[in-house]
């Protein structure tokens, strides 16, 4: 890693695609918003030659604004790829957003790489969102290591951030998250603060200087040295705990001094078991700088210590229609297993797929299998289609540089996949397979639209689709119950990407509109009614009368209808149309104009004539007696109830518990699920959680969840249903 003999220079210029899993590496970066990811990003793609200087992209001889990075990405709001070349390996660096309401990129960023760097500012710490990130991964053994970056900033401490990270990330063993390296400062300027100059490291007591913009070698100072004598101990004390070789602590005890090869082996071996978590530190390049302070020992820890794409286990594979598949660990030479692990729209070349291949071998212009699991609730249909894959493609900037395969292991853009998904499997067509999904958060958060004019109203379909086939995270209702188009997003943040990109990308202009909650109604007691139709208006008479009696049912009963006419007052033939009457305006409300529900209404009496009655006029006597039946009595209107569990950390379970009763909530259970967490079981009115996404996000300080789902729908309040009566007669 960084502590080896010799720094590596980057190869610059035009990548080749890689020909084995093991020359490849795989990392994606975890760290909330303004850590400093991109940032990082950039220093690393600078040291690693793919640019010739900070913030300008070189390719084939033609230079273009690396901001275009950010600006293609949306300003950091979706997984990007940025893959460099260092020492013979190709290195795939995963973006990932550091906002709450982009955690479905995150986790696509999670499932295509095999270790995680998490990005922890100096000035800021460690939020809670950013641990329950670690949890993830530790939960499916993700190698990790952390990088502390801003030490540029006042009051910026290094130990005291690697310790509060083996406090955040270390609550099983703090000494298995330890630094490498401590940072060396320079002279203290005019306001009294002194820059961080270079890094001296721990097991081979050498000092990296980058005070001259190039990293540079050279032997510390005897003062130097009993400053890292303390950590330098624990650090190797540390690896010792995690060697293979149980002989090795009795002989570090026994005063014997371990080789330096032998530590560092241990140490990497530790890293890519995911035991032990390295710390580290990095800083951007100064302008006229070759290398940023810390890349080249993080581009020396992802090579040498982190996984090769070979030390993955194989996916969950499966038949289309679920037989199960064994598939052979990253062998580029087994058959094709690939996941679309994120799609985007590309105005020149139309639909891009970011692929990770897990076996055999991709190549441009062949046809595969796309199987995808679907997500019917969320707009996506199942996938179970050939396609022939457009041209691979590695990308950097604005520019796509050519690939002519992508081995298992790696990962590549495709082009003109125009029907697979992100979360779709490529295979090869004629054995097609399927990987089991990975998990996507819910989106709870609603965002009722509508066309802003009729020519957006003809393009709002084809949008709203494309939209989603990017962003599995987010789902598509049209609801036939309030007659609104929904988007359910993550966040605020997440709602404002999706009209952004309608009105941008897709050229759709929608209005945002209030979200409607489907309210019902129900009679609260017994009540008896009379529809009388009779016209006679000199031809063709119309003639149909029909009594009938209502009583409430339990709920979820629904409506039921019971025939108990006597001596055919009401002719056989006319009874289904009494009925499809009374269900039709039950359909359109008795009160408030919300539908009718669990209520039995049964036909007692009615009168027929022989030449008038038809079918249409005891369909309107039916609708006629509902009608009458609830002006004399009391109708209550039902909002529906949501069963909320919210897992939110010990500290905040008495704020989340009052918040809750605020919305007129009932607390039915606690439950302590370990980590320092709790769920909160409650029942809420789904009239009072519309926000509750981003009002639950705030109050927990980003570190709760919750989940809903529907339970019942329940009389409301007299207050608040005279006051919705009351809206919906105004409109």
């Amino acid at each position: 890693m960084g502590d080896k003999a010799n720094a590596h220079p980057g190869a610059a210029g035009r990548a080749t695609a890689a020909d084995h899993p093991a020359s490849v590496r795989n990392v994606v970066l975890v760290g909330h918003s303004g850590s400093g990811k991109t940032t990082l990003v950039e220093a690393l793609a600078l040291t690693a030659g793919a640019v010739n200087r900070a913030g300008r992209v070189e390719d084939g001889g033609t230079v273009s604004d690396y901001d275009e990075i950010e600006h293609r990405q949306q300003r950091s709001v979706q997984l990007s790829l940025v893959p460099v070349d260092w020492d013979g390996y190709k290195i795939n660096i995963l973006d990932t957003p550091g906002y709450a309401d982009f955690v479905g990129e995150l986790r696509a960023g999670l499932r295509a790489a095999d270790a995680a760097l998490f990005v922890v500012s100096a000035s800021d710490g460690v939020d809670g969102s950013t641990r329950m990130v670690w949890e993830e991964c530790a939960a499916v053994g993700m190698p990790r290591a952390i990088v502390i970056t801003h030490l540029e900033a006042a009051r910026a401490d290094f130990e005291e951030m690697t310790r509060i990270c083996a406090e955040a990330f270390g609550a099983d063993d703090p000494d298995a998250v330890l630094p490498l390296y401590l940072p060396l400062r320079g002279e203290e300027g005019p306001d009294g603060h002194a820059p961080v100059t270079g890094l001296i490291g721990l097991l081979s007591q050498r000092l990296f200087d980058y005070s001259s913009g190039e990293r540079k070698e050279a032997e510390p100072g005897p003062e130097q040295l009993p400053l890292i004598e303390e950590a330098r101990n624990r650090l190797i004390e540390g690896i010792i705990a995690e060697s293979e070789d149980e002989t090795l602590m009795d002989r570090y005890l026994g005063g014997e001094e371990i080789d330096l090869k032998t530590l560092v082996q241990d140490l990497e071996r530790a890293v890519a078991r995911g035991t032990f978590f390295p710390v580290l530190a990095a800083a951007p390049a100064a302008d006229g700088a070759r290398q940023g302070l810390g890349t080249v020992e993080l581009l020396e820890l992802v090579t040498g210590g982190f996984p090769t794409p070979l030390e993955r286990e194989a996916p969950t594979v499966t038949t289309p229609a679920g037989e199960a598949r064994v598939v052979k660990a990253c062998d580029p030479n087994g058959p094709l297993v690939a996941e679309v692990v994120k799609t985007a729209s590309d105005p020149y070349v139309g639909r891009v797929s970011l692929v990770r291949v897990f076996s055999g071998t991709l190549r441009p212009d062949e046809t595969v299998h796309v199987s995808g699991h679907g997500l019917t609730d969320r707009g996506h249909e199942d996938h179970d289609v050939d396609e022939r894959v457009g041209a691979l493609s590695r990308p950097f900037g604005k520019q796509q540089r050519a690939l002519t395969h992508c081995i298992a292991g790696d990962l590549a853009c495709v082009a003109k996949l125009n029907r697979a998904e992100t979360g779709d499997t490529l295979s090869a067509k004629d054995t097609p397979l399927l990987m089991e999904p990975w998990q996507m958060p819910d989106p709870l958060l609603p965002l009722a639209i509508q066309a802003h004019s009729k020519a957006d109203e003809d393009k709002l379909s084809q949008g709203l689709g494309r939209l989603v086939a990017e962003d599995p995270t987010m789902r598509l209702e049209q609801n036939q119950n309030t007659h609104q188009v929904v988007l359910w997003c993550l966040g605020e943040a997440h709602a404002d990407v999706a009209l952004e990109r309608l009105r941008n990308r897709y050229g759709v202009q929608v209005d945002v509109v209030p979200y409607k909650v489907s309210l019902r109604e129900t009679f609260a007691g017994r009540s008896a009614g009379r529809g009388r139709h009779v016209k006679q208006s000199g031809g063709h008479g119309q003639y149909a009368i029909c009594e009938i009696e209502v009583e409430p049912l339990p709920n979820g009963s629904g409506i039921e209808f019971v025939d108990k006419v006597v001596g055919g007052a009401v002719p056989r033939q006319f009874i289904p149309s009494v009925e499809k009457g009374i269900r039709t305006q039950a359909a359109k409300g008795v009160a408030a104009g919300y539908p009718l529900i669990d209520v039995r209404i049964t036909l007692l009496d009615g009168k027929a004539h022989s030449v008038d009655s038809s079918d249409a006029a005891f369909q309107t006597a039916g609708a006629l007696a509902l009608r009458e039946a609830a002006a004399d009595a009391r109708i209550h209107l039902l909002e529906p109830v949501a069963e909320v569990t919210v897992l939110v950390g010990d500290d905040y379970v008495g704020a989340v518990m009052s918040d809750l009763s605020g919305r007129r909530g009932r607390v039915v259970g606690t439950e302590q699920t370990g980590g320092g967490r709790t769920l909160v079981r409650a029942e809420v009115p789904e009239i009072e959680i519309g926000r509750y996404a981003v009002d639950l996000r705030s109050l927990s300080h980003g570190t709760a969840r919750f989940n809903r789902s529907y339970a019942r729908h329940e009389p409301m309040p007299p207050q608040i249903a005279e006051r919705i009566r009351e809206q919906t007669q105004d409109a």
